[in-house]
């Protein structure tokens, strides 16, 4: 196995939560009362209950890192949520960064932040 550093995000309802990552392409691989784990090819979100969480107050971040960023936003997007500067779930476009890197943004039904980074290429 690979090192590596797995998010540990919020969520008020496992149930939604696995609906709105289910809808671009995360697949349930754990659950429990206490925990549940989702997984996309080689990403993996973990998710512990908060169900007392405001979304609206939330400062829960964390960054995907993919190789094919456009191909994440599409899926999201597809998936139904939408481009808009206020509420949640919602995401800002793809952007090159003044550092060269394209960074997109998207907040869950939780008021999660997950940054969606392109990888350089080689």
């Amino acid at each position: 196995m690979t090192d590596r550093a797995v998010p540990n995000l919020p969520s008020r309802d496992f149930d939604a939560t696995v609906a709105f990552y289910g809808g671009f392409g995360f697949e349930q691989d754990y659950r429990d009362e206490g925990w549940l784990i989702l997984r996309r090819g080689e990403l993996t979100l973990e998710f512990f209950p908060f169900a007392d969480l405001d979304p609206a107050s939330s400062s829960f971040m964390c960054r995907i890192r993919v190789d094919d960023v456009d191909e994440l936003y599409r899926s999201i997007t597809s998936a139904g949520v939408v481009e808009k500067t206020v509420g949640f779930p919602r995401v800002h476009p793809v952007v090159t960064q003044p550092s060269g890197l394209r960074i997109g943004n998207l907040i869950d039904i939780d008021g999660t932040q997950v940054n969606l980074i392109e990888n350089p290429a080689p």
